[in-house]
């Protein structure tokens, strides 16, 4: 077991003018004791235009800072954003190899594509293309940290004639390759591309050993093409913590940290309407966190084993490694247990104070971490005994690059008339209709939302249900749904949901919606349907809230009021399914 500390750089409102300073530096500090206490990573995100939840917009800096202050921690990209409309694939290779360079070889690559409104408008991504993105992104960043000279590359989303892109990191063929995970089937994705699995759903440890069976039983299948020239078989999954010797004082110190993170990731990624500028994500926080899922009441110290979610007196909340070092200790034996490889702690959150974060650091030093060293080199020495067979397969099935070209001449002109070339034949005219016809339905689709929310937003439950109680109400809310559908992200699933929707305000009977999928698309009707694969029940009014994009769907699912039968890992992707966001 390896331990890391995670940095979003979160900063609730007010601010002050030295705010993202003290921020910053607070955090260099927190980083420079991580490393003399022995942890083994320190992993930094990198997002875009997410006020007070993450101010994490420049990670290479802030890495190349900690780089100078440490020795032996190693510096993760948790994660370079590699759209290329946000870094293009010739600046993440050469910022990546800098900072292994100047850091003597620390660097871990983590990748992902962002799934925010707010990153992905402001930057112009078409949603329904950002994995197809990734993909060439990643074999391109691969490519250019590992040929002399690069031999170019004419994508779909990249074109690139022969450079020589410098330096080269000190790592071969280059640094350790990650993806973030948030589901099920971006767990599947690492394993089948023989990159490292950063979840970061806060998952139970008995979940996380389902994942990590599956993800190294795929990687070891020959379903496993690598992204890169090496492979990195690893599982690390993120836990808000906070130690102290006393259990109610870890939970005053650390609670309301932690809750804020998963508030505030529900807010940017569950499509929570946003003033850029405007919108108090704290204030708003402090006054709904009970019905979303962040109940504090509820976390009580009574020396239990800890559990990541709590549920109970109908309501439900985070925990995670929120406790006295023993408690922590016998949360990470169950990870272990389970198989995963590193456990990477959230302890800047929220408002969680830097002498508390330095306090759990030591205590989690002296207290925990001697339990999981020894034996730790032969263990991993063993697992890569045990997949140099299969690794060695995988890396014989990638793809050979291109072999570059000592004769190429650069030539500006030519260079730029043959991309402009290409520009113009880019997308046939029936592409070019679907594209505008996509971009047509998610603007009709953000503007019904928007409505529905103006209509929903200070409404009571018998106020909601008296407005939506009607079948033609409700028609309009799962026909939008139908037509939100996007067949790729249903991953070749056909079959019936059924919604049960209570109205328990004004004890009407429940009503039954059942939504068919079939053949790439999906239709809705009234009335339920035989052997659906999956029963949802919801409160009427929790249900219209979480359409018009004012609650998350997890909070009634925590606090008790909804309910899901049948297939779980479906159940996680109707979000992406049917419109909305998933986090990463």
């Amino acid at each position: 077991m390896r331990f890391g500390i995670f940095y979003e750089h979160q900063l609730p409102r007010p601010w002050d003018p030295g705010s993202e300073a003290k921020l910053l530096t607070e955090a260099l500090e927190q980083v420079e004791l991580a490393d003399r206490l022995g942890f083994d990573y320190v992993w930094e995100v990198e997002h875009h235009f997410l006020e007070e939840y993450s101010h994490s917009s420049a990670p290479e800096v802030f890495l190349a800072a900690a780089s100078q202050r440490t020795r032996q921690i190693r510096l993760g990209h948790g994660i370079v954003n590699v759209m290329p409309a946000v870094n293009h694939p010739a600046r993440v290779a050469e910022r990546v190899a800098t900072l292994d360079l100047i850091s003597g070889g620390r660097v871990e690559l983590g990748t992902g594509e962002s799934s925010s409104a707010a990153e992905l408008g402001g930057f112009l991504i078409e949603r329904d293309r950002k994995r197809a993105m990734w993909h060439e992104a990643v074999d391109v960043i691969a490519r250019m940290l590992t040929e002399t000279p690069f031999a170019g590359h004419d994508g779909e989303f990249v074109q690139m004639p022969p450079r020589d892109v410098i330096p080269k990191p000190m790592q071969k063929p280059h640094p350790p390759l990650w993806v973030a995970c948030s589901r099920r089937e971006t767990i599947r994705l690492a394993a089948r591309t023989g990159v490292g699995a950063l979840s970061f759903s806060f998952v139970e440890p008995e979940d996380a050993g389902r994942w990590v069976r599956e993800y190294y039983e795929l990687l070891c299948s020959d379903a496993c093409i690598p992204a890169g020239f090496a492979v990195n078989p690893a599982v690390a999954v993120v836990l808000p913590m906070m130690l102290a010797e006393d259990e109610a004082q870890a939970i005053d110190r650390g609670i309301d940290g932690a809750h804020f993170f998963g508030y505030s990731l529900a807010h940017f990624y569950g499509m929570a309407a946003h003033r850029p500028g405007v919108t108090d994500v704290w204030g708003s926080f402090e006054l709904g966190r009970d019905r979303a899922g962040f109940a504090r009441h509820i976390v009580r110290p009574d020396q239990a084993p800890l559990g990541v979610r709590l549920l109970q007196e109908g309501m439900g909340s985070l925990r995670g490694a929120i406790g006295t070092p023993e408690q922590v200790a016998d949360l990470v034996a169950r990870y272990e247990a389970a198989g995963v490889d590193q456990v990477i702690f959230v302890l800047q959150a929220g408002r969680n104070r830097h002498e508390d974060i330095c306090e759990s650091l030591e205590l989690f030093a002296q207290r925990v971490m001697p339990r999981f060293v020894d034996g730790r080199e032969r263990l991993e020495a063993d697992k890569a005994q045990r997949l140099s067979e299969p690794i060695g397969r995988a890396l014989a099935r990638r793809h050979t690059a291109p072999s570059p070209d000592g004769s190429y001449l650069i030539d500006e002109h030519a260079e730029l008339a043959r991309a402009r070339r290409a520009r113009r034949h880019q997308l046939t005219a029936g592409e070019l209709k679907d594209v505008a016809v996509g971009r047509a339905r998610r603007l009709a689709r953000e503007r019904s939302t928007a409505l529905l929310a103006r209509v929903v937003d200070g409404a009571d439950d018998a106020d909601v249900e008296r407005r939506f109680g009607s079948a033609l109400a409700q028609r309009a809310i799962f026909g939008g749904m139908a037509r939100a559908f996007d067949a790729e992200a249903a991953h070749g699933f056909q079959g019936r949901l059924v919604y049960e929707l209570v109205r328990a305000a004004t004890g009407a009977q429940p009503a039954r919606w059942t939504i068919e999928v079939l053949d790439g698309s999906a239709s809705a009707r009234p009335g339920a349907a035989a052997d659906p694969a999956l029963t949802l029940r919801f409160p009427l009014a929790d249900f219209v809230r979480v359409a018009a994009g004012l609650i998350d769907p997890a909070g009634p699912l925590l606090a008790g009021r909804a309910s899901v039968e049948g297939d779980f890992a479906l159940a996680a992707r109707l979000p992406e399914m049917f419109g909305a966001p998933s986090p990463y």
